[in-house]
């Protein structure tokens, strides 16, 4: 594990992975390395909350484990499962050859052979490279009863079986967790948290965001990329494009080979930053033109 003894080491080593991060989530991602406390991230879809989680696992060195949370999650799904079909051939097997007896089938199908580890019992597990990063990402798409249960597995770090018993982490991983707030996560998890809002950048940081994530886009057009997603977000629209479409558009711009933008060029590649139709709508035509206008005036030199 790197030496992280300053937020500044925290801040280069993200910097190292291509995560340009502003001090304030530079210092929460320091505190919750040196306490050991989970971090919660809220903020809009596409502001690098989930990157900055793969960037602490490839900084550190550590296994990243993704938690993907959906409605209707439930405990069993997040930890762990019977590989039935498995179970069913030894059981056929058990019969046909009549060399084991109840007892000693029981013990083998609910062993380790026949156990399918799902995300939060894979993070409790010894690892050699240290405690994996653990992803919970997308928390407000789950309901309040896996909450509850998943602040009982946070507490303690471990998780029951019934079959196998409790299995305590040697050393608790270090979690990331994600809300895009579709609705409030309760109080009684986000207080086991180290809390931090995700913002949109300002230009400069968005700027080092695209310089370090698409390096081989011009000066010039990556400025005006910036200018124009920036004025977007002010706009009346369904959703706003994060950095993620920034990023996204700056690179299909190269590909087509594109020096500066145009409506033409805007116009092709919408998709690229925004995601609903009606959005894109609004932008056909002069609209476009009407924020390009304003972007390459507000670009140019007093």
């Amino acid at each position: 594990m790197p030496d992280l003894k300053t937020i500044d080491a925290v801040q280069q080593m993200l910097s190292d992975e291509g995560y340009v991060c502003d001090r304030s989530l530079g210092t929460v991602v320091f505190l919750a390395l040196r306490l050991g406390r989970p971090l919660f991230l809220e903020g809009e879809a596409g502001v690098g909350k989930t990157e900055i989680a793969k960037a602490l696992s490839t900084g550190l060195g550590r296994r990243l484990i993704r938690l993907q949370c959906y409605e209707g999650l439930d405990a069993s799904s997040a930890v762990y499962e019977w590989n039935f079909p498995a179970q069913m051939v030894a059981i056929r097997t058990a019969e046909a050859t009549g060399n084991a007896s109840r007892s000693a089938l029981q013990t083998e199908l609910f062993s380790d052979e026949y156990l399918i580890e799902r995300p939060l019992l894979q993070a409790m597990r010894p690892d050699e490279n240290g405690a994996p990063v653990l992803l919970i990402d997308e928390l407000d798409r789950t309901d309040e009863p896996f909450e509850a249960f998943l602040l009982e597995a946070l507490s303690d770090f471990q998780v029951t079986i019934p079959e196998l018993g409790t299995i305590k982490a040697p050393e608790p991983p270090i979690v990331i967790l994600t809300s895009n707030r579709t609705r409030e996560v309760h109080d009684a998890l986000k207080r086991r948290c180290l809390y931090h809002w995700v913002d949109y950048p300002d230009f400069d940081r968005e700027m080092e965001i695209l310089q370090a994530r698409a390096p081989e886009a011009a000066q010039a057009l990556s400025r005006e990329v910036v200018a124009f997603v920036q004025q977007l977000r002010t706009e009346d629209l369904f959703k706003k494009p994060g950095v993620a479409e920034t990023i996204d558009w700056a690179k299909c711009l190269l590909a087509l080979d594109a020096i500066n933008l145009s409506p033409e060029v805007i116009a092709d590649t919408l998709g690229a930053i925004l995601k609903y139709q009606d959005d894109i709508q609004k932008l056909q035509g002069s609209e476009a033109k009407r924020i390009l206008d304003q972007v390459k005036a507000s670009l140019e030199p007093a």
